[in-house]
């Protein structure tokens, strides 16, 4: 009879021997008595020495797992000249170890008894991959089929995934808008009490998900409101005058905190419910009339008095002719100062002098009405407030709501994604023990396009702070972000570096290839140098929702974002008629800044 170890060797898998160990990966050496490089196994083709395919060790009832990252005609590590000690026409691998098998227990990632010299190596077949990868369990969801076989459905650990935040990087073209579609379509099939906020710059994601809560800047339906007043104080005083932390030593600055603070004080009676007086401040997201602010200032600016002292100029001794109206930014009017000594006297509250002229210009520029006029939302006087806001974006029968930020100014998407994430967040804090809410209903944030709001080398990034802590602190609260960008080099290092789930796509920028690899949760640079070679719509997932590392095949999903190409060859092979009146509308909407 033949001995276990001779008939494993004669076994279709066997591949050959290990003949170096190190601390992660081993080195075999291939068998020549192997009959065929693509054997036939249970009916099934299999390709040896494939970059990024499995390998097993078996060590009794320990199985460890590794993936082939080079193949050789030489020892890998030989420091020789390649003409001495191994026969011509050897083959060799070089295999990272990922994880190990115990007996009849799950696969887990780690190494805890490493295989030693000599010890076999074999083939990893389809039934191995199914031992790995397990069924589908309620703490999972469907990503895609393995790379290596159609019939393998490769599952992530949804815990993990959401809360412990993910990535979906590549370059353009890749598939990361299919990737997308297909990771939350999952999660939205599978779960019946999950929610998602997905902040879609571009305005792609609404053809691909027909029953989300779409909600729009300037819609005439489903409105997006994001009043004004939302921002804590730093971020209304850079917004509305221009002013930052810095300027925080100079008297317009610590008067212009006080008039926003006594005007947030007025409106403690609110349709949420009435707020301490006392414990408001002026960061407080409490509605108010901006106009009323400018009107404030600028009645300080140009008011005359009955008197010259500063402390005596007050409404009282005003010298007012007509008091204005702030709703139709119509200016007080006064009486004309005395050019000589004698009243009425000129003001001299001039400190408002260059915030006035900026809060006005803001307040005309139709950009922003989407902050300024809210809807239901404007001031204190408004039918809504943020409950209903908050029932719009996360409370809705629907779980997935789209925020479509296509008509936002770039020169405020920054503020605005900036007060989205902290409203969500700052909503999940203080509902942490809510029954609806908080760790009783985690979130997933989805943020799109993400380089160009949270770059590494942004300073004062509203938005970028307010994911930083959503990545850093929101776990505990029952938020998860997802980040999905196609430069990968410009992202926060922070925001990189909490991502516990990479699902990375073809990356061709070298510079990005390398940020990557080192922020993959795994050290597995074998599978992330197959970056630049992978399909459209193939990608490498790594981290804690995945058992191991893998290569994974994502269906294309119907209906499509609008992300796709235009369909050049097509276009440019119709004929156009050339007419005067074409580009009056375009032009409108440049100037209306309005699509």
């Amino acid at each position: 009879m033949k001995s276990r170890q001779q008939q494993m060797r004669t076994d279709a898998t066997y591949l050959g021997i290990i003949i170096r160990v190190d601390s992660n990966a081993v080195e075999v050496e291939l068998s020549n008595d192997i009959p065929s490089a693509a054997p036939i196994i249970n009916g099934r083709l299999y390709k040896i020495g494939q970059i990024g395919t499995f390998v097993k060790m078996p060590m009794g009832n320990i199985t460890i797992y590794g993936i082939v990252s080079s193949v050789s005609n030489r020892p890998i590590n030989s420091d020789d000249d390649g003409t001495k000690n191994f026969i011509a026409g050897s083959r060799f691998l070089s295999v990272q170890l990922v994880g190990e098998k115990i007996g009849d227990s799950e696969f887990e990632k780690g190494v805890g008894t490493y295989p030693t010299i000599n010890d076999e190596v074999h083939l990893v077949i389809e039934k191995d991959l199914f031992d790995i990868y397990g069924e589908k369990n309620i703490g999972s969801i469907e990503i895609g089929k393995h790379s290596s076989s159609e019939n393998l459905s490769v599952y992530v650990d949804t815990h993990n995934l959401i809360l412990r935040h993910c990535g979906i990087l590549g370059s353009t073209g890749s598939g990361k808008s299919n990737t997308t579609v297909s990771l939350l379509k999952a999660i939205l099939t599978d779960y019946q009490g999950s929610r998602i906020i997905l902040v879609d710059p571009h305005g792609e994601y609404a053809s691909a998900f027909p029953d989300a809560n779409v909600l729009k800047i300037g819609h005439a339906h489903k409105p997006l409101h994001i009043p004004f007043w939302l921002m804590n104080f730093d971020e209304l005083a850079y917004f509305l005058v221009g002013a930052d932390q810095r300027d925080d030593q100079k008297v317009e600055y610590r008067l212009f905190r006080e008039l926003v603070t006594k005007l947030k004080k007025e409106n403690f009676k609110l349709k949420s419910g009435d707020v301490n007086p006392d414990l408001i401040t002026a960061d407080s997201p409490i509605p108010f009339n901006v106009r009323k602010l400018w009107h404030k200032m600028n009645w300080l600016l140009n008011a005359s008095f009955s008197v010259t002292p500063k402390d005596e100029q007050t409404e009282v001794t005003a010298k007012e002719v007509n008091a204005g109206n702030y709703d139709q930014l119509i200016p007080a009017t006064f009486e004309p100062y005395a050019l000589t000594n004698a009243a009425p006297f000129k003001s001299k509250h001039i400190e408002y002098y260059s915030y006035e002229k900026k809060l006005l210009s803001r307040l005309r520029d139709s950009r922003y009405d989407f902050l300024f006029n809210p809807g239901d939302y404007k001031d204190e006087n408004s039918s809504k407030d943020l409950h209903n806001l908050l029932s719009d974006w996360v409370g809705s029968e629907k779980k997935l709501a789209i925020l479509d930020l296509s008509g936002v100014p770039f020169e405020v998407l920054d503020i605005t994604i900036g007060l989205i994430t902290r409203f969500v967040y700052d909503s999940m804090f203080w509902g942490r023990h809510e029954s609806y809410t908080g760790k009783n209903r985690p979130l997933l944030l989805a943020y799109e396009e993400a380089h160009t709001y949270l770059g590494k080398n942004e300073k004062n990034s509203y938005s970028k702070a307010a994911v930083e802590k959503v990545f850093k602190e929101g776990r505990k609260f029952g938020v998860g972000a997802l980040v999905i960008s196609q430069r990968p080099s410009e992202i926060s290092e922070t925001i990189l570096a909490q991502i516990g789930t990479l699902i990375a796509l073809r990356l061709t920028n070298s510079g990005d290839q390398s940020i990557v690899k080192s922020s993959a949760p795994d050290n597995l640079n074998s599978l992330m140098d197959l970056l630049p070679s992978l399909r459209v719509g193939e990608a490498v997932i790594a981290g804690e929702a995945i058992k191991i590392p893998s290569r994974v095949r994502l269906k294309l999903n119907y209906p499509r974002p609008t992300s796709e190409d235009p369909k050049l060859v097509e276009c440019w092979t119709k004929s156009h008629e050339s007419d005067a009146e074409s580009y009056k509308t375009v032009v409108t909407k440049i100037r209306e800044q309005k699509i």
